[in-house]
């Protein structure tokens, strides 16, 4: 039977937030004990374990405590209630490169690093060679570390972090250090840990790694534990955060086994608020066009009607615009293209590839456009555009147009070469 390597008891974190620093002073000097301080609690009574070998996710939004978490496991803060218990050494991806010596060479942190970590110098000279070799900055190793720049920092520090064998590993959104090949290297390793029932707790919002890596998840809002399951469930859940739809009797019928309307395209968010306030848009979004129509209103759903940038691999999504006519127009056509994040086209379609016959729109109209499909992009980011052109007189028009108008995370438990999968089926003889 697995024990519990990680115990979180009634956790409660507590900050006094002071309006000016004159009034932490003046409190402190007070004969009556005023209290000038409001409090903000980062976490209360948040309870829960992790056993050996597990990979536990912790997901929320900014704010909902996850890192103060860690940094209480890890001995960076000290709860103001609540006990943690760790059986094991740790070791801590969260502030890479804490404690460095901008002065020293990379060698020399090296083993400053170990020495913090509780490693001996003969300890650490066993590891410095797979340290070296994994952060791969070449002779820089040799030079002050103020001298490298940030990337090479974070590689060196991953790098110690990463090689020490620890017994309980904790991460805080450290995978996405340096270009894409130490990426995958850090990724690698990290399989490697899984590999050797090593205890892993996982802070991150790429939620395609927490669905893919992690055996159990934990949801955090507003310093709460809200939920704890399988990764799947668990995202679920929190994509209704994410738009203000979490409500727990839904969630009860739903797990009950309520069925969805796969037929409806109506939207469930007649709260007469745009769709496009309810998930991540570009605040930055490139537009042009006459505006003889125009986009008003966009958003992306999952398989669940839910609104949310995250869409799970190989199950149905829809992508929703609404347009007004500020002019009578004859076959408009509606688009999207979804692109990678260096620009590349990848798939999109539109009313006339379609054969939609969409017919004369006149001044004040308004149009919802959905376009259902199935998402067969492999697991990562992407971009997405709209727009509304036509031909007029054999000329083409364009009419309004959002260029990287929102992102699209894709969470995917498998992947294989390049954007898309063909679902092979390999046999064997």
């Amino acid at each position: 039977m697995s024990t519990n390597v990680i115990t979180v008891k009634n956790l409660t974190k507590m900050y006094k937030l002071y309006d000016n620093p004159m009034d932490r002073l003046k409190e402190a000097f007070s004969r009556k004990g005023n209290i000038r301080y409001k409090e903000h609690y980062a976490l209360q009574d948040v309870n829960f374990t992790v056993k050996q070998g597990e990979t536990v996710g912790i997901i929320g939004t900014n704010g909902s405590g996850k890192s103060t978490i860690l940094k209480i496991i890890t001995g960076v803060l000290t709860p103001t209630e609540g006990t943690v218990t760790v059986d094991g050494r740790i070791s801590a991806l969260l502030e890479l490169g804490a404690g460095f010596n901008p002065d020293y060479s990379g060698i020399d942190n090296i083993y400053l690093n170990g020495t913090m970590l509780g490693y001996s110098r003969e300890e650490m000279t066993e590891k410095l060679d797979d340290i070296i070799e994994f952060a791969d900055i070449g002779e820089f190793i040799h030079q002050p570390v103020k001298t490298y720049s940030s990337g090479m920092f974070v590689r060196l520090a991953f790098a110690v972090a990463i090689n020490i064998e620890p017994e309980v590993l904790i991460v805080d959104e450290a995978l996405s250090v340096g270009d894409v090949f130490f990426q995958a290297k850090c990724f690698r390793k990290f399989e490697e840990f899984k590999a050797q029932n090593k205890t892993i707790l996982f802070v991150s919002h790429d939620l395609g790694s927490i669905n893919k890596y992690c055996d159990r998840a934990i949801l955090l809002n507003k310093g709460h534990v809200v939920e704890e399951g399988t990764p799947k469930d668990i995202i679920d859940i929190y994509k209704k955060i994410l738009v203000n739809q979490y409500d727990e009797e839904s969630i009860e019928k739903q797990e009950e086994g309520a069925e969805i309307d796969e037929t409806s395209t109506e939207t469930t968010y007649n709260d007469g608020v745009l769709w496009k306030t309810h998930f991540n848009t570009n605040q930055s979004v490139v537009e042009y066009g006459d505006k003889r129509a125009e986009i008003i209103d966009f958003c992306m759903m999952d398989s669940n009607k839910v609104i949310t940038n995250n869409i799970e691999k190989d199950k149905d999504f829809y992508i929703k615009m609404k347009v007004k006519f500020n002019g009578t127009i004859q076959e408009p056509i509606f688009a999207y293209t979804i692109k990678d994040r260096m620009g590349n086209d990848l798939t999109g379609t539109n009313t006339l590839y379609e054969n939609i016959e969409v017919g004369t729109k006149k001044e004040g109209d308004i149009v919802e456009v959905t376009f259902k499909q199935v998402m067969t992009l492999h697991g990562g980011d992407y971009l997405v555009s709209l727009g509304c052109t036509s031909y007029e007189h054999m000329d083409f028009v364009v009419y309004h147009r959002l260029y990287d108008a929102f992102n699209i995370m894709v969470m995917s438990e498998k992947n294989s070469v390049g954007y898309f999968d063909l679902n092979s089926k390999i046999t064997l003889k």
